[in-house]
């Protein structure tokens, strides 16, 4: 009776084996401990560094004192108008976003027809998330220079500026755009298909399925890709300077209470930033840090919410 030949311990494994692969994935999973934990603590020292020098220089009066021409720092004032000219530029930029946003996810998602025209937006989408904030900031500058939009920005002894808080919140909006539509199509791809199959088994139309049933169950997924929108609006320095007039105060365009702020200039914390850094025309850099601190308050405040929707919407989902 004839045997199986057995393996001896000397033959070895051949190629392709989980064995002969064992020293590589070690060395893969040691890469990316290292740079994990590199990036962790480059973010981190970031972190510390700024909560340090925030700390010691911001004070009080920095936040309800307005900037002012002055030979020292005490005769500068704070940085009241550019803090409050940011919660305002935000909110415009992704009130203008958020439903432009949401539109287009669920046109590409659920529709896509016709399929040239959403291949079209679906490369526009892609490109736009990757487009530089200054290319943005000089086609919105020749855009409101127009005599047409006149009405949307500042003018001077009849020449059009293209600067006012309306045409940075434009611009802006397209730059916190891309977060919505993939944050939204990601939450829209994520439910199952029987869902809308059974919708329509209730002799529901696709119209009302997706506004009864599907955008419901993707609010947490709107409301990320809102806050993640929000913080790259916030973080903007091109578009601000450029179509804001990077005035430090703000310069109504005329008697209106609301309208002529609107139509008029001012700054965001990060033209404050850059004016005052060493390298700036200010040259005030404890300010500088200070209003860096801030910023970096509100945007650390923005990714904690995201985190709190998504640990919501996982603990929804898993209770269900």
């Amino acid at each position: 009776m004839s045997t199986a030949p057995t393996a001896t311990a000397g033959v070895r494994p051949r190629a392709g084996t989980a064995s002969a692969y064992r020293l590589t994935d070690r060395l893969g999973l040691g890469l990316a401990w290292f740079f994990g934990l590199l990036f962790c603590a480059i973010a981190g020292a970031i972190v510390i560094y700024f909560a340090i020098e925030g700390i010691r220089y911001l004070r009080p009066g920095l936040l309800f004192t307005n900037p002012a021409p002055g030979v020292s720092e005490s005769q500068t004032g704070g940085f009241l108008d550019p803090m409050l000219g940011t919660f305002i530029i935000g909110a415009m930029a992704m009130a203008i976003a958020l439903p432009v946003g949401v539109a287009m996810a669920v046109w590409l998602s659920e529709f896509g027809r016709p399929t040239a025209l959403a291949r079209v937006a679906e490369s526009a989408i892609e490109m736009m998330a990757g487009e530089p904030a200054v290319v943005l900031a000089l086609f919105g500058l020749t855009l409101f220079e127009l005599h047409a939009l006149s009405f949307l920005s500042q003018t001077t002894n009849g020449v059009v500026l293209g600067q006012s808080f309306f045409a940075a919140a434009a611009l802006l909006a397209l730059v916190g755009l891309p977060m919505v539509v993939a944050n939204t199509r990601e939450g829209l791809q994520a439910i199952p298909s029987h869902v809308r199959e059974a919708s329509y088994a209730l002799g529901k139309t696709k119209i009302a399925t997706t506004r009864r049933v599907l955008l419901p169950a993707v609010r947490p997924s709107v409301i990320t890709g809102t806050m993640l929108g929000l913080g790259r609006v916030i973080g903007d320095t091109a578009i601000v300077l450029l179509l804001m007039g990077g005035t430090l105060t703000f310069q109504p365009a005329n008697s209106v209470p609301v309208l002529g702020l609107l139509r008029g200039t001012g700054d965001t914390l990060t033209g404050y930033i850059y004016y005052n850094a060493p390298t700036g025309d200010g040259n005030q850099p404890d300010k500088a840090y200070a209003a860096a601190f801030v910023l970096m308050l509100m945007v650390l405040a923005l990714n904690l919410g995201v985190d709190l929707v998504v640990n919501r919407s996982r603990n929804a989902v898993r209770w269900s």
